[in-house]
């Protein structure tokens, strides 16, 4: 005969006693027999309302997701020759973005002759780097594709 550790609807622990009994018990209560934890010598079982156990843990997943954060990647688009007043206002927001905790894609874009200057764009990019370091770290090394240079950061 199965033998298994019980608790009862209040929580008393009443030992160690046989399944049947344990089943018995929880009929008599009007509840269910539910295995707490099935690897424990002998297993433990509890006496308690299975309905509402299944409520509770939907409710506590349902409040899991309802905090997470889904990370987005926001881009950013520079030309080489960026001002510096457009340079601070588009830095303003990639800092807004890792304080939301997005990933940025920084792209910048070259035209005609610019293709002829990429260290310009180099130089950019490695300033953007360096001013973000304290709060982002390089997700994706710059890197040229057609007539676009790309770089992702990410927050810390």
């Amino acid at each position: 005969m199965p033998r298994v550790q019980l608790i009862d609807a209040e929580g008393q622990n009443r030992g160690d006693v046989s399944i049947n009994d344990a089943l018995l018990l929880a009929e008599e209560a009007g509840l269910d027999l539910v295995e707490i934890s099935p690897n424990a010598q002998p297993p433990v079982v509890k006496i308690l309302d299975l309905g509402k156990l299944k409520y509770a843990n939907q409710k506590k997943a349902a409040e899991a997701r309802k905090n997470q954060k889904v990370i987005e990647i926001k881009e950013i688009k520079m030309r080489p020759n960026i001002d510096s007043h457009d340079y601070e206002t588009k830095m303003k927001a990639v800092r807004r973005f890792f304080e939301e905790g997005d990933k940025v894609k920084l792209t910048l874009r070259f035209r005609g002759r610019e293709m002829a200057h990429m260290e310009l764009g180099m130089q950019l990019l490695n300033k953007v780097r360096e001013e973000v370091a304290p709060i982002a770290k390089v997700e994706a090394e710059p890197r040229l594709e057609g007539r676009q240079m790309m770089m992702v950061l990410a927050p810390r």
